[in-house]
């Protein structure tokens, strides 16, 4: 149902001018603004990498206890899950594709290849390796970590306290508890609702910024022309032009059935590939990249290279976890709306099982199928992305495919559907949260709606314009998600304090009854737990 509320117009105007601001000065002093962007970029990650890493280890480790402790037992929301367990999975594994992998996929495990990480040689056999290794790592158990951290203390915060507001301000209002409202603490709400904004343009930078320059390749290999900011420009029309019609045609869940397609899509992409590509070279490599990762999971989490100082934990693994902290808020969100019914220890390994296997699925075979391309020289991938030719490595790739044509149309709609999904996604929630007092089934108006997206779209676009290298663009996401950790930490320390009061005092057996994991004859109906914070 749309609605017709007043906006907030503090958030909207605030977000408008620094778009604007960042827009202007990239496209009128483009070397000054890469230069800026580089230099926040080192900086950053020099200060906060080394806790970023400790932080998301510790997240692993956090987890893992929490879902074998006896809070693991506690059932978030009373009844029946509203998805079969198969769906629930289904939409975890769903989760872990997404615009930005199609990307990442075919080319990321070049970059490591061409300055291998842990010491390792360029252009070796270890090289490639390690390459599927990291490649893995940085899309499996530790990434999906970061987002299970940040969704429980949401989904606690809903279904068992029963609080209202699914807005990262609502949670830290909860924390706080039955204090008074103070203007400070009405302007820190703000800040957290305006951190919250800009974080999703940091994310999305990176996903537009990488994507739609290769959808622009793929499309111009179609036509037999050449691949122009005027292109891009037209590609972020369309995905907005979808999403818009989608909206306006009053199908609520239109694109939800969009992404669910595109998914079917993804995967039967895939498994075409694996079966017409090397299938035995993709299964070992992706096998033997598994057992390396897991061999040294500990090392790859914690190694900051303190001696060479190469660059490649800030410059990537660093930069990951801080990428994907920028989306922890949609997350939160979406297993807070699927999960309700499910038990803290399923959430916890669901995510971190289901989620990163989705990713592996992905990256190992369309991952392998482009390293195999490069190892038997059908196409120098690593050369390629080493030149700044990612993109045109892509279309290569798919042109070695048996009917190569179809293949690559089908990825050129698998793609654009991704980014139309993703981009709808987040310019929803912004439009959410700048609509103060929406109820049950009320939506965001869709003008609004794609006055976000084109807002979203702005800034990557200005990128693109400049032709910023990849560091610039990384730069939005570091800046970003830097903030927004802070807030997330405060949110964990609050879901700690929620889990020991309501049940520090109850046995395992007790939790169990409560989350009818057991029968309860002849135990008393457990307390209420309370609404607001006791």
């Amino acid at each position: 149902m749309k609605t017709t509320k007043k906006l907030d117009t503090f958030l909207l105007t605030t977000s408008l001018i620094t778009v604007a601001t960042i827009v202007i000065s990239l496209t009128m002093f483009p070397e000054a603004g890469k230069a800026g962007a580089n230099y926040l970029f080192n900086l950053l990650t020099a200060i906060f990498g080394t806790p970023v890493l400790l932080a998301v280890f510790g997240a692993v480790i956090f987890l893992v206890l929490l879902g074998f402790s006896k809070y693991g037992n506690i059932k978030l929301g009373e009844g029946t899950p509203d998805y079969s367990t198969f769906s629930w999975v289904a939409m975890m594994i769903c989760a872990g594709l997404g615009s930005a992998t199609v990307y990442w996929a075919f080319a990321e495990w070049a970059y490591y290849f061409n300055a291998p990480p842990l010491g390792v040689e360029a252009g070796t056999t270890a090289a490639y390796e390690i390459s599927t290794a990291y490649n893995l790592f940085h899309w499996g158990v530790s990434a999906w970590s970061t987002y299970c951290i940040a969704a429980l203390p949401v989904a606690y915060h809903f279904h068992v306290r029963k609080n209202s507001g699914l807005s990262l301000s609502a949670v830290c209002s909860a924390i706080r508890g039955k204090k008074e409202s103070t203007p400070l603490w009405r302007s820190t709400c703000r800040v957290i609702d305006t951190i919250f904004i800009f974080t999703c343009f940091g994310g999305l930078s990176i996903t537009l910024g990488v994507s739609v320059p290769m959808v622009a390749e793929i499309l111009a290999s179609i036509m037999g022309i050449q691949p122009s900011f005027g292109m891009n420009l037209s590609i972020i029309l369309l995905i907005s032009a979808v999403f818009s019609l989608s909206s306006y045609v009053g199908i609520s869940k239109g694109m939800a059935r969009i992404s669910s397609m595109n998914t079917y899509l993804a995967i039967a992409f895939c498994l075409a590939v694996f079966l017409i590509g090397p299938t035995l070279y993709i299964t070992k490599s992706t096998v033997n990249g598994l057992g390396t990762m897991f061999q040294n999971f500990i090392k790859m989490s914690l190694w900051t290279d303190p001696v060479d100082n190469s660059g490649f934990p800030e410059g990537w693994t660093i930069f990951y976890w801080l990428y994907w902290i920028t989306y922890t808020p949609f997350v939160g969100l979406f297993v807070t709306k699927v999960s309700k019914g499910r038990t803290i220890r399923a959430v916890i390994s669901n995510m971190l099982v289901s989620g990163s296997a989705g990713c592996f699925f992905f990256f190992g075979i369309i991952g392998n199928f482009s390293q195999h391309a490069n190892i038997t020289n059908t196409v120098d991938v690593a050369g390629l992305v080493a030149s700044g030719q990612g993109n045109p490595a892509i279309v290569q790739l798919l042109n070695t495919l048996p009917m190569s044509t179809i293949f690559i149309i089908l990825f050129a709609a698998i793609s654009i559907l991704f980014l139309a999904t993703t981009l709808d996604s987040a310019a929803f929630t912004m439009a959410a949260t700048v609509t103060p007092g929406l109820k049950a089934g009320e939506d965001p108006s869709p003008m609004h709606r794609l006055f976000w997206c084109i807002l979203l779209a702005a800034v990557p676009l200005a990128m693109l314009f400049i032709n910023a290298p990849l560091n610039t663009i990384k730069t939005c996401a570091i800046v970003t998600s830097i903030p927004l950790t802070f807030i997330l930490c405060y949110m964990v320390y609050g879901f700690i304090n929620w889990l020991k009061a309501d049940y520090s005092l109850k046995t395992a057996e007790q939790i169990m009854q409560e989350s009818d994991i057991l029968p309860k004859e002849g135990i008393a109906p457990p307390a209420t737990i309370a609404a607001t914070d006791s």
